[in-house]
C-alpha cells in the first residue's frame, strides 16, 4: 500500500532554511510523480513543487521558485524539499503527495500526514 511520511518541519527565523523529507513505502519514488503542497490556516491548499517519475523534470510555483529545490533519492526511497531564504508567508503545513502535475494533484493521489513549517521572528 502506498504510504508517505513527511518530516523535517519546524520553527525557523526569516531567511533560514529547512529540508523536508517525504519517505515512501509500498512503492518506489521513481514510479510516481511526487509533489509538495502546503496549506496555511484560512488559505486554500497550493502546489509548491513537483518532480516527475520518469525524467525527473521539476516544477516550482512562483512563490518558491529560486528558493526551493525538490529532489529524489531512489536509494533512500525519499523525496526532499530544500527550502532556503524562508519568509513568514511560507508558514504552512507541508504535505507530499503522489500524482502531482505541476501545481495540481490528480484524482486518486496518496497523501502524507503533513509537517508544520513556521517562519517567524
Amino acid at each position: 500500500q502506498v504510504q508517505l511520511v513527511e518530516s523535517g518541519g519546524g520553527l525557523v527565523q526569516p531567511g533560514g532554511s529547512l529540508r523536508l523529507s517525504c519517505a515512501a513505502s509500498g512503492f518506489t519514488v521513481d514510479h510516481y510523480p511526487i509533489g509538495w503542497f502546503r496549506q496555511a490556516p484560512g488559505k486554500e491548499r497550493e502546489g509548491v513543487s513537483c518532480i516527475s517519475s520518469s525524467d525527473g523534470d521539476t516544477y516550482y510555483a512562483d512563490a518558491g521558485n529560486g528558493r526551493f529545490t525538490i529532489s529524489r533519492d531512489n536509494a533512500k526511497n525519499t523525496v526532499y524539499l530544500q527550502m532556503n531564504s524562508l519568509k513568514p508567508e511560507d508558514t504552512a503545513v507541508y504535505y507530499c503527495a503522489t500524482n502531482c502535475l505541476g501545481a495540481a494533484v490528480l484524482f486518486g493521489a496518496s497523501w502524507g500526514q503533513g509537517t508544520q513549517v513556521t517562519v517567524s521572528s
